[in-house]
């Protein structure tokens, strides 16, 4: 049973680099700040962005807001397709919440690992970035 969809960078020597997946969710409109869940259903469908790695040697680079605009940019066209209001991702740790944070990312209560994005802030956010 196919559950999510990976995604993977290669380099001239066609060694993997970096790679995330996306899959089908849903987030409780109660785990939600009231802002971001108003006039949303109970259980709102959404995208998880989930195990986006860049091979340590590569960090510093820009890379990584590389590859995670490529995943928003795959969220976005699932969220299109298919419906959903957010993107959700679970940060490994501090540092790598940081990183979602400062790409416009929102830390839930419940948990500062587990973070959120409106499809349609993702969506402007790709727009601003291609000019």
């Amino acid at each position: 049973m196919a559950t999510a969809r990976t995604f993977v960078w290669v380099d001239q020597l066609h060694r993997v680099v970096a790679y995330f997946s996306l899959c089908p969710h849903e987030i409780h409109r109660e785990t939600i700040p009231i802002t971001l869940g108003r006039g949303s259903p109970r259980v709102i469908p959404a995208i998880l962005l989930a195990r986006l790695a860049l091979e340590r040697g590569l960090h510093g680079q820009g890379l990584g807001t590389k590859l995670l605009l490529d995943a928003l940019s795959r969220a976005v066209n699932a969220v299109t397709a298919a419906g959903g209001r957010f993107i959700v991702v679970d940060a490994i740790h501090e540092h790598a919440a940081k990183f979602y944070l400062r790409h416009g990312f929102a830390a839930l209560p419940a948990s500062s690992l587990r973070l959120v994005m409106k499809s349609s802030d993702a969506e402007a956010s790709l727009a601003s970035a291609s000019q």
